[in-house]
């Protein structure tokens, strides 16, 4: 299937590319297109790309390929983990996000003296890679209490709410309607109906060793300040305060009979309730009986 996009590119003195806006993109049935003009009094110029399927497999070579493999994501053109983003970082440079736009590194002492001689306002948002979501692309049914912790290529699915305290990473995302008060960590997906509490963390692949993307099924329910390194199937729930990794022992009860095992072993099994026992101090998983369900009226984002 063939992949057609136009952008523009926002670029350095020295003519470096600093970001790159995709407002038109032709993937088959899936299509966003607007209006696209250069300003003349900035350094923009126009970008074009024509894909197939086989380009989304391949690792991101130039900054172009890894800005229109963000767009397909928080477009929702692709799923997270569906495209080899190999080469992401080292593509994209570090950048100066402003109210005013990206500014370069090299650039920005220069704007913020002009801004202050001036008084207009020029306003540092952050020092990153990765710009906002919201920057770029604005999805529809969503909300976000605060759009600084949700990057562009972040993938948010209707009904999904990101509170104040939720973050959501590139490549990352829901896969439904769902409640987000904690870290949802790159490479990692939500299903519909499941919680992610506050203060509440997955544990991504991108630093710290570990080489396993995990999931979190339906119905889940991560409580605060909770976390995971393991999968969880369906109606699963973790219980406040517990952080379960792959190596964390856990005494399993299966009618009636007790056995100790590392948490990797129950990894993506549904119907799991793990909790810290308060007399013993001992991480224990039993039979979940009770289905986490959201609040409708909170997610309806109209």
């Amino acid at each position: 299937m063939k992949i057609k996009c136009k952008g523009v590119a926002n670029k350095s003195a020295k003519g470096e590319i600093l970001d790159i806006y995709f407002p038109c993109i032709d993937y088959g049935e899936k299509k966003v297109s607007s209006e696209i003009e250069i300003s003349k009094n900035l350094n923009q110029e126009l970008v074009e790309i024509n894909w197939s399927d086989v380009d989304l497999g391949k690792p991101i070579e130039n900054v172009e390929g890894a800005y229109l493999k963000l767009h397909l994501l928080s477009n929702k053109f692709v799923l997270p983990n569906s495209i080899n983003i190999d080469g992401l970082f080292s593509n994209i440079p570090n950048v100066v996000w402003t109210n005013q736009g990206p500014v370069s590194i090299e650039e920005i002492d220069k704007k913020l003296h002009e801004s202050k001689l001036n008084n207009n306002n020029l306003h540092i948002k952050s020092v990153d890679k990765f710009p906002c979501l919201t920057d770029y692309i604005v999805p529809r049914k969503v909300r976000i209490a605060d759009a600084s912790r949700v990057r562009l290529g972040a993938y948010l699915s209707e009904g999904t709410t990101v509170m104040h305290e939720g973050f959501v990473n590139f490549n990352a995302g829901t896969l439904g309607a769902a409640m987000i008060e904690g870290r949802i960590s790159a490479g990692v997906v939500i299903g519909k109906n499941s919680d992610i509490g506050g203060g509440a963390s997955t544990m991504g692949t991108l630093s710290g060793g570990n080489g396993t993307k995990i999931y979190i099924g339906e119905n889940c329910l991560l409580g605060a300040n909770s976390g995971i390194g393991i999968s969880l199937g369906n109606n699963c729930t973790v219980e406040a305060g517990l952080y379960i990794t792959a190596g964390t022992k856990v005494t399993m009860f299966d009618d009636g009979v007790s056995k100790i095992m590392k948490a990797g072993k129950l990894s993506g099994k549904p119907n799991i309730l793990y909790y810290r026992d308060s007399t013993n101090g001992k991480v224990t998983a039993a039979t979940n009986n009770k289905i986490s369900d959201l609040n409708k009226e909170l997610h309806s984002n109209d």
